[in-house]
């Protein structure tokens, strides 16, 4: 992905307006003008990738079950419909062709069920991923033409031998250890620097003016602002 305006990423869609990881917060991301969406992956008991980013339904959606003790249809019935598969979010993310969904793996375990969903719907341009070490060294031996941004949150960088199994376009690093030298060195080293997840404007501004290439945040309508403005 070539080098332009910093990439505008919703964090789990627009969580402050919609619950995180559904689609109402998916699509109002998008429509603010998101140019990609991170949402997290897990699996369900009978193996269907879903949208959600926590190992239990309890914080969001107050049934203390985790969802791996769960099938699909149960999880339906336990939300309401309001956790979508992630094949539900991908034709709901088709409308928006500019945009992409940027999917994280809190569970390395989903990988290949997840690039297998990705594949089946046709979708990997669309798709590109972030995470670990572990799951990003999975995804690449599920896809090896996968784009990839590695997240990392630690001062110390990754190590030259992980760069070179994962092969990443992105290094995707907690926003509060990205300095100037760091974002020269990641381009210098060919790949593009993210940055998750900022959501005070003078933090924005700061990262923008460093020239990170994309921003995470959960307050896609202020960095949609600085976009304009």
């Amino acid at each position: 992905m070539a080098r332009g305006e910093a990439v505008a990423v919703g964090h789990r869609g627009d969580p402050y307006k919609y619950r995180e990881n559904t689609l109402p917060s998916l699509l109002s991301a998008l429509r603010a003008g998101a140019g990609a969406v991170e949402t997290d992956a897990r699996l369900t008991r009978d193996g269907v990738p879903v949208l959600l980013h926590d190992r239990t339904l309890k914080r969001l959606w107050d049934h203390d079950r985790p969802l791996a003790a769960v099938t699909a249809d149960e999880l339906r019935g336990l939300t309401d419909g309001g956790v979508p598969t992630l094949s539900e979010a991908l034709a709901e993310a088709a409308a928006f062709p500019a945009a992409r969904l940027l999917i994280d793996f809190p569970d390395p375990a989903a990988v290949p069920a997840v690039v297998a969903e990705v594949r089946a719907r046709g979708a990997a341009d669309r798709v590109y991923y972030c995470g670990g070490g572990t799951a990003m060294l999975a995804v690449r031996a599920a896809d090896p033409d996968a784009e990839i941004a590695l997240s990392w949150d630690r001062a110390a960088p990754p190590r030259p031998a992980l760069l070179a199994r994962v092969r990443p376009q992105w290094l995707n690093y907690r926003f509060g250890l990205i300095t100037e030298d760091l974002v020269r060195r990641t381009h210098d080293e060919g790949m593009l620097m993210a940055a998750w997840t900022p959501d005070t404007r003078r933090t924005m501004t700061r990262l923008l003016r460093m020239g990170v290439d994309s921003i995470t945040t959960n307050r896609i309508d202020t960095l949609r602002r600085l976009h304009a403005g």
